[in-house]
């Protein structure tokens, strides 16, 4: 039996516990919903091409971008009835233009290096990231620029917790997002086509698949899903700047990892559980050192996850454990 004192302490302090869980848990939720997003970009291309694609992340800056541009151009509309019409538009336009744009990469910088090394295409995709952030930094902004938010400032309180219609939004979005790519990819006849490539190319050839139209479509589908979480992302944060892309994406990158990449929903899983262990752990590093590591050294739990799962889960929570005799039976048959 507890001491009455310890009994009344435990109580006072039960209260700051469940709110600093909750909200914690919604911070995550909401970054690992940006991140699966991402991830999931990243897991189509190399599940079909096997290809690292590092020009992803960059698609999710271009998207932050050009919807900053398109807000700004319906600006006078955004107030009127048709606000929730418009911020559809900007989000429906900024899918299909950064989906166009991945398409073009597609054609221009990896198609023509399909039949080379794995190292030609990967160092493709470097030099096309290092293209488009340097082009948006001289042709845009180096600054940030304030993004504009498409959501009235409503916010919650539960169990002490403060939860905001934007991380609401931003989870119920992504996770709709989820669910349609997953039933798109294994349940509709142009998902059956991306699986049939993504299993076998020449194969899908020999069964008159044209392999050329689901690698566009992924590359469609992929950076327009990489440019949806850069609004969502520039909205939550209130900013969009050219550099935005190279540590979310790098983070979203160990998210594809550690669920799996080449697993739609590894990636999924890979993104939930990288941002509930970035967000705790930034939470509860300032308290476990006595503030002498801050919250800014919450990156070091993404790296230190991609450094563990590649000596003790190479293929991630739900990836596909390759042996040599299965490598054999798919390169003889």
């Amino acid at each position: 039996m507890l001491p009455s004192r310890t009994r009344r302490s435990l109580q006072r302090i039960k209260p700051v516990v469940t709110s600093f869980l909750i909200q914690q848990l919604v911070n995550a939720l909401t970054i690992g919903a940006i991140y699966a997003l991402i991830a999931l970009g990243y897991t189509m291309v190399y599940g079909v091409l096997r290809l690292i694609n590092f020009a992803h992340s960059e698609m999710f800056m271009v998207g932050g971008h050009v919807a900053f541009f398109l807000f700004a151009a319906s600006a006078s509309l955004s107030g009127s009835a048709l606000g929730v019409l418009v911020t559809l538009g900007v989000f429906a336009a900024t899918f299909v233009v950064v989906g166009l744009l991945g398409v073009g990469i597609e054609e221009a910088a990896y198609r023509p290096l399909r039949r080379a090394s794995r190292l030609a295409p990967m160092l493709s995709a470097l030099g096309v990231a290092i293209v488009l952030q340097n082009a948006v930094m001289l042709f845009v902004s180096r600054r940030p620029l304030p993004f504009p938010a498409f959501l009235p400032p409503i916010s919650f309180s539960v169990v002490g917790a403060v939860v905001t219609l934007d991380q609401i939004f931003i989870v119920v979005f992504a996770v709709a997002l989820m669910v349609t790519l997953a039933w798109f990819v294994n349940g509709t006849t142009l998902g059956v086509k991306i699986r049939a490539v993504s299993e076998n190319p020449r194969t899908a050839q020999l069964l008159g698949i044209d392999v050329n139209t689901p690698i566009r479509l992924i590359f469609f589908i992929g950076p327009g899903l990489g440019a949806l979480a850069g609004i969502l992302y520039a909205s939550y944060y209130g900013i969009v700047v050219f550099s935005m892309g190279f540590v979310v994406g790098l983070k979203a990158f160990i998210a594809a990892i550690l669920g799996g990449i080449g697993s739609i929903s590894g990636a999924m899983l890979g993104g939930f559980v990288l941002g509930v262990l970035e967000t705790f752990g930034a939470g509860l590093l300032p308290k476990l050192t006595n503030g002498v590591i801050g919250s800014e050294y919450r990156d070091i739990f993404a790296f230190s996850v991609l450094v563990l799962v590649l000596i003790f889960r190479p293929a991630g929570f739900l990836g596909e454990v390759v042996t040599e005799e299965g490598m054999v039976y798919k390169r003889d048959f």
